[in-house]
């Protein structure tokens, strides 16, 4: 239980971040005369996914069963590669090297989105480990 709780909140708390941080905490910068800026589509694309991230840490809390967690952990781990591609491959942010997406957004989506992943890949064999050597039984 407290296992549970805890990767699932840490999957909230981070799908949290993820979401609302480049509105809130660590912000795109301002739109400019020119029309929207790359990093705003950046940051509306990872509210998408922040979002996904937490619902999918709030079923972790609620389901028990460990094959429902390891398919939970599995996309986790796709979602936060996709949070990681979205600024760096897929939309990207300003090309200025002074703005506001290059200096705080940028690396704080980088550092959430990696802590995403390795949470669930370590979540992914720690429930791999548990199985194989019969701590974890699944009870219909």
């Amino acid at each position: 239980m407290k296992k549970r709780l805890l990767v699932g909140t840490g999957f909230i708390v981070l799908g949290g971040l993820i979401a609302l941080g480049p509105q809130y905490l660590f912000k795109i910068c301002e739109q400019t005369h020119h029309g929207i800026t790359k990093c705003f589509w950046a940051a509306q694309g990872e509210i998408g996914i922040g979002a996904v991230i937490g619902v999918i840490g709030i079923g972790y809390v609620l389901f028990k069963r460990a094959d429902i967690h390891l398919g939970f952990s599995i996309a986790l781990a796709l979602n936060g590669i996709l949070a990681f591609l979205i600024p760096h491959r897929l939309i990207g942010v300003c090309e200025h090297p002074d703005m506001a997406c290059r200096l705080a957004t940028l690396p704080a989506l980088t550092i959430l989105s990696i802590a995403t992943v390795l949470l669930a890949l370590v979540n992914i064999a720690m429930l791999k480990i548990n199985r194989r050597i019969g701590l974890c039984v699944n009870r219909p």
